[in-house]
């Protein structure tokens, strides 16, 4: 198993970012055999970086049984968006950082290959990638994702949730830009009912204890009444990470 820390710089956020990787230590960079493997990348939460995933779970030990290679960006706190202040972190996930993985380590991304999940801030993350870019991904996991515009813009009363409102106005420009955007997950739903065929395989979970479980049951409920097929789960756990590790294990067990 080989594990990569790089910083690399982005035109596209305007600033360098470290990049986590996970490459089977049974190839080689130089090895053909690389573009053939199976590749997920793991988008992280509102309060961690691309670290967390390999310091809170044994995706390293996944990673080796299935022969995974794993890609963790880090977005900062950015909503996987191209922020309002023209920081495009949503267009270096889909263009800037693919392009440079095909050129340093000639990885080939076909979709066949490639899968996407996160949790919190990345399972919206990643059900934006799969409904904005279906061409990219055959499969895509929300691990206690953010996925209603009532979970982003909560009712600001506290302190804390005041300067939660404000950041996220920083980042979509403001509350009434928001809906009907794509940055909003019903404008998802609307999408994906469109041309369902289009859509990567989609699954979530939420633990019965965690304070997101309302947004994600909402989801659930209008995209299957769009007609969209998503597999979810409801389990025992809260927002915390033995319930995320475990749900990416079963995730890949099925999707692989």
């Amino acid at each position: 198993m080989a594990l990569f820390r790089i910083d690399h710089s982005s035109q596209a956020v305007g600033v360098n970012l470290p990049l986590n990787l996970i490459i089977p230590k049974t190839i080689t960079l130089q090895d053909k055999a690389l573009s053939s493997f199976n590749i997920v990348f793991l988008l992280h939460g509102l309060s961690d970086d691309a670290s967390a995933w390999q310091r809170y779970t044994n995706i390293e030990t996944l990673a080796r049984n299935q022969e995974l290679v794993v890609v963790m960006p880090s977005v900062g706190r950015s909503f996987y968006a191209d922020m309002d202040n023209g920081q495009a972190y949503f267009r270096y996930l889909t263009e800037e950082l693919p392009d440079y993985l095909r050129k340093v380590f000639r990885l080939e991304l076909a979709r066949e290959q490639m899968l996407v999940a996160g949790l919190s801030m990345g399972g919206y993350g990643a059900f934006k990638l799969a409904f904005l870019r279906p061409d990219l991904f055959r499969s895509a996991c929300s691990l206690s994702g953010v996925l209603s515009k009532s979970a982003i813009f909560m009712e600001a009363q506290t302190e804390v949730q005041k300067k939660r409102w404000h950041e996220m106005g920083l980042i979509f420009g403001g509350q009434e830009k928001f809906p009907g955007s794509p940055n909003d997950p019903a404008t998802w739903i609307q999408m994906g009912a469109a041309d369902p065929a289009r859509l990567p395989s989609l699954h979530m979970a939420c633990g019965l204890k965690d304070d997101l479980l309302p947004a994600n049951r909402w989801f659930y409920q209008a995209a299957s009444v769009a007609g969209l097929d998503v597999h979810y789960v409801e389990a025992e756990g809260a927002h915390e990470w033995l319930f995320w590790g475990e749900h990416l294990k079963r995730w890949l067990q099925v999707v692989l």
